[in-house]
């Protein structure tokens, strides 16, 4: 199986006919990802990749019937009113691409989708794959590079670096490792879809047998994977990898979410609690797949 996507899913891409939309509708597409339509206000009766597009996503909804996700490549400042219109159409999953959507947009539309039992990733996320399923968002680039570099396995993969996301999956590929699913939760301080919500989505799927997760300094979320793993609500093991091990109080690593701000966030205080627990915590990025392939050998 897999988590959040696969070729079963009907998906809507917002801000399909732009730039990026363009491009990267055509790695979903080309990839096997269901995307029955696209949406960009005043844009309606045009098609891309011989995907219909409509003025909104209702009217979308309407035309094709119902969609089960929606992939928002819209301006940073846009994103708030887009992301309102496709949970009020019905849309109960957004991958939310752009980076620098204001915080107070993030939280309102938290706010709406735990009113309507939406769910949203991102923002800043290069999206999610399923291997030989389907992809959402940007991983992998192009279909052919996607389709070379990830083959299905036993192993989930989360992290708050996109890069990050497609190079630990190669790595682990070249192992002869496969995934379930990739799953890139973003890189601002405020995400929709944080690496514990991925552990519990993992935890349900008979497929992954162990989650390898790249953490960063800044915010609370392995330390929140810990509580999880100490009150039994995550059991499989995980292999995770933590960056940042040389920021100093108040540096910002890599992304708007992974800074340290007094005690809070640390490296130091991540790799604790999650040994503390009993994953297996390791202090080079490229010992992520050796690890993961002794751990896989004993289960």
């Amino acid at each position: 199986m897999s988590i959040l996507i696969d070729q079963t899913k009907r998906v809507l891409v917002q801000g399909i006919t732009g730039r990026e939309g363009m491009a990267r509708t055509k790695l979903m597409v080309n990839y096997g990802t269901q995307v029955v339509a696209g949406v960009t206000p005043g844009k309606g009766g045009d098609n891309v990749e011989g995907i219909p597009v409509f003025d909104t996503v209702e009217e979308a909804w309407e035309q094709v019937g119902p969609v089960d996700i929606s992939v928002l490549f819209i301006p940073a400042p846009l994103v708030r009113s887009a992301a309102l219109e496709a949970i009020d159409a019905g849309v109960k999953l957004l991958v939310i691409v752009p980076d620098r959507v204001p915080i107070y947009d993030v939280l309102a539309i938290a706010k709406r989708a735990r009113s309507a039992g939406a769910r949203f990733i991102g923002p800043n996320t290069l999206g999610v794959l399923s291997p030989d399923k389907a992809v959402l968002g940007m991983i992998g680039g192009r279909a052919t590079s996607a389709k070379s570099w990830f083959f299905p396995g036993p192993v989930g993969v989360t992290s708050r670096s996109g890069g990050i996301t497609s190079s630990m999956a190669y790595y682990l590929a070249r192992e002869g490792i496969g995934a379930t699913t990739l799953v890139h939760v973003g890189g601002d301080a405020i995400v929709g879809f944080p690496h514990p919500d991925v552990m519990l989505e993992f935890e349900r799927d008979p497929d992954t047998r162990a989650v390898v997760m790249f953490g960063e300094i800044g915010t609370s979320q392995e330390e929140r994977v810990a509580d999880l793993i100490k009150a039994g609500a995550f059991t499989k093991p995980l292999i995770a990898y933590i960056g940042g091990k040389a920021a100093k109080s108040g540096t910002r690593f890599s992304h708007a979410g992974a800074i340290v701000e007094g005690g809070r966030g640390t490296y130091e205080g991540k790799v604790e609690r999650l040994r503390a627990v009993g994953a297996t915590v390791v202090e080079q990025f490229m010992d992520l797949p050796l690890a993961a392939k002794a751990v896989l050998a004993k289960l």
